[in-house]
């Protein structure tokens, strides 16, 4: 069941940490807590959501040990390091990444789970704490959103692209 989930998992940690090295150790520790923690659940379903949640809450805890950690630099003076997570891809694949980014944390986490993970609206709000009519609002104003962040009247061309020199 491990190898079913891992495609989307990776997709879920990703849409989580924003970086494609972070996602790789996420997916890599939420695989350690659910090996050394109880039981997993028999059922498909049941197993998907139990290791979604873990690698949540692997995030929310990473999250703030940074935080922590951030904190005890700016106390110290030190700077804290600023890291690229560019990627090498696509132009459109770049955008929706970039437009993904700008939602709101709700907003992204709605979509990464719906979306990108595959769970229903009632496995989303139970995985968030919160009832299902909002996590159905959530996704519709997070898509109307990015389709708004990645409409035509927002995108600029790239300068030096097709175009054509002004002399003939």
């Amino acid at each position: 069941m491990l190898t079913a989930a891992g495609g989307t998992l990776f997709g879920y940690a990703l849409a989580l940490t924003r970086n494609r090295e972070q996602a790789i150790d996420l997916v890599q520790d939420c695989v350690v807590r659910a090996l050394a923690g109880p039981s997993a659940p028999d059922n498909e379903r049941a197993f998907r959501g139990w290791l979604f949640a873990i690698a949540r809450n692997s995030w929310v805890d990473q999250l703030r040990a940074f935080r922590r950690q951030r904190a005890l630099q700016d106390a110290v003076g030190e700077a804290s390091p600023v890291t690229d997570a560019l990627s090498d891809g696509a132009v459109t694949q770049l955008a929706v990444r970039e437009a993904f980014l700008l939602l709101s944390p709700d907003h992204r986490d709605v979509l990464a789970l719906v979306d990108i993970g595959g769970f229903s609206y009632d496995e989303t709000a139970i995985m968030l704490g919160i009832n299902r009519g909002t996590v159905m609002s959530r996704v519709s104003r997070a898509r109307a959103a990015l389709a708004t962040l990645l409409s035509d009247s927002r995108v600029v061309e790239f300068p030096g692209r097709n175009r054509r020199a002004g002399h003939g």
